[in-house]
């Protein structure tokens, strides 16, 4: 009953929200964002033990009003995936403001090939669909929902504007596939991967976390470069989307390094926007045997395995 619910619920999210105003679904998300903050008692009490660690200095009403924020960011983003039913070559310039890090640069990969890479962060939706209607089409690796019969609808969501979404499994294959034969793919670099992943070890925020490293392999095998890019929600309602400069690797660069790298492009835009990141997300998951009580989350977990890992790094 619970997912008939929820599907039925969220076919008809999607068609009233493309009708509504951009006015109106900026009230809804602020309205639904906070209702969620207060509602969700465990994202919200992960979101506070995130934000305490990377942001000590804040006092926790700062603290609070930013993770609430961030609760209603997210409002907006998912409201905007089914608004954007409306966004069209023509018209999608209205809304988003495109800015290049490296303009000649970028445009020779976009005409080419590459792996794209974004965060939860901004309107991490929005950065493939505009890319999409700029012509530059990508697979993405999407996670099925627990609710099978939602993962059709959000798929088909993301592959409005041509883009192919496929299923984590063999997606290291499938994505190798179509970057040797010249194509792009897209992913979101921020997820925590189990220890038995062969995760990167890299600095976010000042503390240890583990990440997938699926970007820095394809890179090196490939040989094409890793493109950072966020759409950014300004003041106005209106998006800012950056395409960062391209980086290229070496072959004998240790996939950690890259994943670093990729990292830090993005912590900058972070930290100058913090109320735009996933804080609810559980970000480190493990943590050093040796890290003062305190420095990390409480869910954290001390592991000897972490520990192998990242004296494996130095």
């Amino acid at each position: 009953m619970r997912y008939a619910v929820e599907i039925a619920a969220l076919k008809a999210a999607i068609f009233i929200t493309g009708g509504l105003s951009r006015r109106i679904v900026g009230w809804l998300a602020r309205l639904l964002g906070a209702m969620a903050y207060y509602a969700d008692f465990r994202g919200r009490g992960t979101a506070l033990e995130n934000l305490r660690c990377a942001f000590p200095d804040k006092s926790p009403a700062e603290r609070r009003a930013l993770a609430r924020r961030s609760y209603q960011h997210f409002g907006f983003t998912f409201l905007d995936l089914f608004w954007a039913q409306n966004l069209t070559a023509d018209n999608w310039e209205e809304f988003v403001d495109l800015v290049f890090e490296e303009p000649e640069t970028t445009r020779h990969v976009e005409a080419t090939s590459g792996i794209w890479i974004t965060q939860h962060f901004g309107n991490f939706e929005w950065s493939a669909l505009i890319q999409g209607i700029r012509g530059i089409h990508f697979q993405i690796i999407a996670q099925n929902f627990r609710n099978a019969a939602l993962t059709p609808l959000f798929k088909k969501l993301r592959e409005q504007t041509g883009h192919r979404i496929i299923p984590q499994e063999r997606a290291m294959l499938r994505l190798f596939k179509v970057l040797k034969k010249g194509g792009h793919t897209a992913l979101l670099s921020d997820l925590n991967v189990d220890l038995s992943q062969s995760p990167a070890v890299i600095d976010c925020f000042g503390l240890k976390t583990c990440v997938t490293t699926l970007h820095a392999v394809l890179a090196v095998r490939c040989e094409v470069p890793v493109i950072p890019l966020l759409v950014i929600r300004q003041e106005d309602g209106r998006y800012r989307m950056v395409i960062t400069r391209p980086l290229h690797f070496s072959a004998d660069m240790p996939a950690w390094q890259i994943a670093q790298r990729c990292w830090d492009a993005f912590e900058p835009y972070i930290r100058e926007h913090p109320d735009q990141w996933l804080w609810m997300y559980k970000h480190w998951r493990y943590s050093p045997t040796t890290a003062p009580a305190g420095d990390y989350p409480e869910y954290s977990h001390p592991k000897r395995k972490f520990d192998r890992i990242l004296a494996s790094q130095q």
